[in-house]
């Protein structure tokens, strides 16, 4: 019996890695398309630019209410519905003319995918055991550092055999193949009452749920200042991601050759990250994984803005993302190892509103300060603000492991 419900553990965990090393892989394809698509439809980068805004402003739709949806209904069904749903949408994106009627699939897309992610999130904390949590996640986040590097390599193959419009309606076939697998995974809330159909579910409900989030956050406060300088640290990152074509064009006058290849490197970079993560997982804490990735992380992004030339540039973004793969997985173990998985989607969505508005707050700003700055400053200026954030929050983590020592100890000889 127990090697039986320990192999179709094992089974499950290996179907739903291929299931998201399949949306991942498909997500880089549609991702690159799209672009070139928006690109070759309008010849406006602006249009293209306006592709980064649309993820955040769907996140800004979909958490208020999303949350208290997710924790109420079963979770394997919506990421199946939500898989499906999303492939239709995007195999119908090629048919579509008009500019404005893409950038609202889309946009609907994006909100699928930030329901499908807390859902899963919810899920994979169900069906994983509390001890193995760190390594499947940084077994995920390799899954996900594979389709880095793997995604624009298959994208670049279907560009050879058809156009980008091909290339979107595969992954649209890999989104479909991502939900058939999903069907084999167990359904852990089979016997849990779903009590969403039997809500009315309208403003009262959603009053209910973000007061007792509130609260909850209130009650947590150690928790919450560790989730919300990560979350800065996240935002700080994507801002300055949103200047790096121009960053690597206008300042180190890197080709499109050469500004590629620096993409691969992050991308090598993240992969060895992610084997060295999981090969080494159960001897890391979590939240010093969070605090020391951290650190590193924003010393790849000091060297990149710092940088004058394409090998100092180089040494940033393997540093950065390399660290990035560390602060990742332990932030997932944390959050799922701190929050009750009942509220968990309720939770995740409020922290997902805040980090989608200063997201769109702090792209706008930085970047219509670089008609008025030297772009270069701006992004030194970040990469400072970003390493400060990140020696606070590595101090803080230090200080209340330090405190829980001390009290463990008290405790211990108070005995």
């Amino acid at each position: 019996m127990f090697k039986s419900n320990y192999f179709n553990k094992q089974r499950s965990i290996f179907i739903l890695l291929s299931s998201i090393g399949l949306s991942n892989i498909g997500a880089w394809i549609y991702f690159i398309a799209l672009n070139l698509i928006i690109l070759d439809t309008t010849s406006s980068a602006f249009a293209v630019s306006l592709l980064y805004i649309i993820k955040p402003l769907a996140t800004l739709f979909t958490n208020f209410w999303s949350g208290s949806m997710i924790d109420r209904i079963n979770k394997r069904s919506i990421m199946i519905a939500l898989d499906i749903v999303r492939a239709l949408l995007i195999i119908i994106l090629p048919l579509i003319s008009s500019l404005w009627l893409i950038f609202i699939i889309v946009f609907f897309i994006n909100m699928a995918g930030d329901i499908f992610y807390q859902a899963s999130m919810i899920y994979l904390t169900k069906l994983v055991p509390e001890e193995k949590r760190q390594r499947f996640n940084s077994l995920r986040s390799l899954v996900g550092s594979g389709a880095f590097v793997l995604g624009p390599s298959v994208a670049g193959l279907l560009f050879m055999m058809g156009s980008p419009a091909f290339a979107i309606i595969i992954n649209g076939v890999a989104l479909i193949l991502s939900g058939v697998l999903t069907i084999f995974l167990p359904n852990i809330e089979e016997e849990e009452k779903q009590d969403f159909s039997n809500t009315k579910f309208g403003f009262k409900i959603l009053r209910k749920d973000w007061h007792l989030v509130i609260t909850y956050c209130k009650s947590q406060i150690k928790m919450m200042y560790i989730f919300i300088l990560f979350y800065f640290i996240i935002i700080m990152t994507t801002t300055v991601d949103s200047l790096e074509v121009a960053f690597s064009k206008e300042v180190l006058n890197l080709s499109n050759t050469k500004y590629g290849f620096l993409v691969s490197i992050a991308g090598v970079g993240f992969v060895i990250g992610s084997v060295v993560n999981s090969v080494f997982a159960h001897r890391f804490d979590s939240s010093k994984l969070i605090g020391y990735g951290s650190i590193f992380l924003s010393f790849g992004y000091l060297i990149y803005a710092f940088s004058n030339d394409f090998k100092i540039a180089s040494l940033g973004f393997f540093l950065l993302s390399f660290a990035l793969s560390f602060a990742n997985t332990g932030f997932d173990t944390y959050y799922q190892k701190q929050i009750p998985v009942e509220i968990m989607g309720r939770v995740g969505s409020l922290f997902g509103l805040l980090q989608a508005f200063f997201i769109i707050i702090f792209t706008i700003l930085f970047g219509s300060l670089t008609n008025s700055i030297s772009l270069q400053k701006i992004v030194i200026v970040s990469s400072i603000l970003l390493f400060l954030i990140s020696v606070i929050l590595l101090l803080m983590i230090l200080f209340f492991a330090e405190k829980r020592l001390i009290k463990t100890r008290m405790t211990y000889f108070s005995k």
